[in-house]
């Protein structure tokens, strides 16, 4: 199933939208906004496939909303609106899709079939990629290579990226993409990665911040984007 999320400041369209949706089938909405404030929380947090996003909306468009999503992260973006005119913008900003209402169920078809495609061969290749069980890492005129499971956590540095065990600290110049990829290490913060392993303890600050105490007594931030995400990866939600 597409998990899918629409965003619209009209109630009518988003009924109709989910009716079309729930017609043509394999689609599990979970959420609707009216507005893309709350749009932009409902997508950290649930991580939707698809955003069927309406562009003209108040204070904030969805043309807007779009790019404040980061683009390494972000879901299939599906515009459906009443004016042709901004198709171009749309897909410059890197939208999916673009839907003209009323949203003829055919071409909504094709669209979701498109989608599929794509998600398929996305999960196909995660399935296909290599791990990284040795983790290589330069110092003093050597190369050492570190047991991905004796790494706590990775964040960025100066000089690459940082990789902190019980023993200590060490660089290695993979990026953290590459480590969240292909280790276990999962995303807590924008420059942190932690093992799920290592966690002893989370620590829930203000303002939805927290913070993660590992095995060695390392301590890692939370950001609000990423913390319903990590307690839901460990089974606390």
């Amino acid at each position: 199933m597409i998990k899918a999320l629409i965003v619209d400041d009209e109630l009518h369209a988003r009924e109709a939208l989910e009716d079309e949706l729930l017609a043509v089938g394999g689609v599990d909405i979970i959420g609707q906004c009216n507005n893309a404030i709350d749009a932009l929380k409902a997508i950290n947090q649930t991580r939707p496939d698809v955003v069927f996003l309406d562009i003209q909306m108040p204070r904030v468009t969805g043309l807007e909303l779009l790019a404040m999503l980061d683009p390494d992260t972000m879901p299939k973006v599906v515009f459906v609106t009443a004016y042709d005119e901004y198709a171009v913008q749309a897909f410059e900003e890197n939208a999916f899709d673009y839907l003209l209402k009323p949203v003829e169920t055919v071409r909504l078809q094709k669209s979701l079939e498109k989608l599929t495609r794509e998600l398929r061969q996305k999960n196909d290749y995660r399935a296909m990629t290599p791990t990284l069980d040795l983790l290589p890492c330069a110092g003093h005129s050597r190369i050492t290579l570190i047991p991905h499971q004796e790494v706590e956590v990775a964040r960025t540095a100066l000089s690459g990226v940082a990789l902190l065990t019980a023993q200590g600290e060490s660089t290695t110049h993979l990026s953290l993409k590459v480590l969240e990829d292909k280790t276990p290490l999962i995303r807590c913060h924008r420059q942190y990665l932690i093992h799920p392993a290592a966690i002893r303890e989370i620590r829930l600050l203000d303002n939805g911040l927290a913070e993660v105490i590992t095995s060695s007594a390392h301590v890692v931030p939370v950001s609000r984007r990423y913390l319903k995400a990590l307690k839901n990866q460990l089974g606390l939600n």
